[in-house]
């Protein structure tokens, strides 16, 4: 079973705005999450250690020899909705900085779910 893949309207904006060849990279690895869902493990997807969201997971991309990364998360509609996504080169704070602001953005987007459902 084929698994969707979303995007946060903030990480959209963030993601166009990157290289095309970034960007490529970035497609060819969702093409495997959209098959393998959750199963799909390392070295291309780990769960995060830090989050109060146990499902965060990131997605981890080598891009020209540094390493991307993208995090998300799934919900009850077998979809992974991208959050945040950057380059955590020389950057030791990148989690702390970047899974509260992944939180923030699944907590609004499952808000926005149960609205939808009402």
């Amino acid at each position: 079973m084929k698994w969707n893949v979303i995007f946060d309207p903030d990480f959209k904006l963030w993601f166009y705005q990157q290289e095309q060849e970034l960007q490529d990279e970035v497609f060819s690895v969702l093409i495997l999450l959209m098959e393998f869902g959750p199963s799909l493990g390392r070295p291309r997807v780990d769960t995060l250690k830090g989050s109060s969201i146990k499902n965060m997971k990131e997605l981890r991309i080598q891009y020209k020899g540094e390493p991307w990364r993208i995090l998300f998360a799934f919900d009850t509609e077998r979809q992974a909705i991208l959050l945040v996504g950057g380059n955590k080169t020389g950057n030791k704070r990148w989690y702390k900085e970047n899974i509260p602001i992944a939180e923030r953005r699944y907590e609004h987007y499952l808000e926005q779910l149960k609205q939808e459902e009402q």
